[in-house]
């Protein structure tokens, strides 16, 4: 136990509460302006101690930039892109706000205050998209979070705040006569514009695609590695999901895929640079081949990420149900298939109420044509 003395201070009488931490050190508290009250906090630290509770006020003198350069430091499970524009927010946004506040000094009026600013601008500066004020916050939320965890702070100030809706990006959909048009108009790249739009591979697993991945005989992609540019160079590694895939190809895609294996090993690059290497997406520079091409089938701009879309688009179409399309794209579950692409399963809707029709007519349907 601790003990409780009083002493005199300029505002008269006051109680100092010494105790020992969990880790046997001495530390004390001053100030109390009765007995009572510095009993009540004596109590409440020896109960704290004996549930584990307890924090170490100096603990929450840890500073946010100290403790940010760790957190992101532990994130070596995430993707390199996925680092890139995480370091880049907490560089950008969440280091120069936050970066010297102690974190037993965050109250969560000053986050939510934060969140508040980046998302209408101000003082000069542009509204952050919602996409980025999320991720400042995520960056903030796991640092504190691991300050819970390790002690420091008994609570998270980050959490609960609002935080601004993301708006969904309308979705563009070619139709077969598009692609064909688009295809025609893209010259050299032509074969991987037509197995993007008809596969749903991501630009980085098509660009990554080796000869040894194309199984002809089963009409198979194995989607194995996924090169992505990253801060002005392309790192390879898995997918996006971790997992490999295999994906059926339509049978009209084994000419050109033919063509550009023709005199290449096992392990060369099916679409390459011209060079050997891994090509740069199309839609990191302005004036691209790719922008060519669109103009030049009479397509608005696009992404090239937009022929995903065409191709969940189009499978379905092709009669392709939601576990189909999940595992052609990749999606870690058939729920997320939906989420992204509930627009396109609206006709099933329709199909629900035929069918509900046909069962139901005639019995509860025969009643009320009786009664008319």
């Amino acid at each position: 136990m601790g003990s409780i003395t009083a002493y005199e201070s300029a505002a008269g009488k006051r109680y100092r509460v010494r105790y020992r931490k969990p880790d046997h050190s001495q530390t004390d508290k001053r100030g109390f302006r009765t007995k009572h009250e510095a009993e009540l906090f004596l109590a409440s630290v020896e109960m704290k101690k004996a549930t584990g509770d307890y924090i170490d006020p100096a603990a929450a003198r840890a500073t946010v930039g100290r403790l940010g350069a760790a957190w992101l430091a532990s994130r070596s499970h995430v993707k390199p892109s996925t680092t890139y524009v995480y370091e880049s927010a907490w560089r950008l946004h969440v280091e120069p706000h936050w970066g010297q506040r102690m974190i037993g000094t965050i109250r969560h009026s000053d986050v939510q205050a934060w969140i508040t600013q980046l998302a209408a601008g101000g003082e000069g500066k542009k509204p952050k998209s919602p996409t980025i004020v999320r991720r400042c916050h995520d960056i903030l939320a796991g640092i504190l979070d691991t300050a819970v965890k390790d002690h420091l702070i008994s609570s998270n100030p980050a959490r609960g705040v609002k935080l601004p809706r993301r708006t969904s990006k309308e979705h563009v959909y070619l139709t077969n006569e598009q692609v064909a048009e688009l295809v025609e108009a893209s010259g050299d790249h032509a074969a991987i514009i037509a197995l993007l739009a008809y596969t749903g591979l991501r630009w980085g697993e098509a660009s990554a695609l080796r000869v040894r991945d194309i199984d002809t005989l089963r009409r198979r992609l194995m989607v194995a590695e996924n090169a992505v540019y990253v801060n002005g160079s392309i790192l390879v590694g898995t997918p996006k999901t971790h997992e490999r895939r295999s994906v059926p190809y339509p049978k009209f895609l084994a000419i050109p895929l033919a063509a550009a294996c023709e005199g290449k090993n096992r392990d060369d690059i099916v679409f390459d640079d011209g060079r050997g290497g891994y090509q740069r997406t199309p839609t990191m520079t302005t004036n691209s081949w790719w922008d060519t091409a669109l103009e030049q089938a009479g397509l608005r701009p696009m992404t090239i990420h937009d022929l995903r879309h065409t191709a969940a688009s189009l499978a379905v179409s092709a009669g392709a149900n939601v576990k189909a399309v999940q595992r052609m794209l990749g999606h870690a579950s058939a729920a997320m298939t939906l989420d992204t692409y509930s627009d396109l399963f609206d006709d099933d809707l329709d199909a629900v109420a035929d069918r509900l029709n046909e069962v139901g007519e005639t019995n509860v349907g025969k009643m009320w044509a009786n009664r008319s």
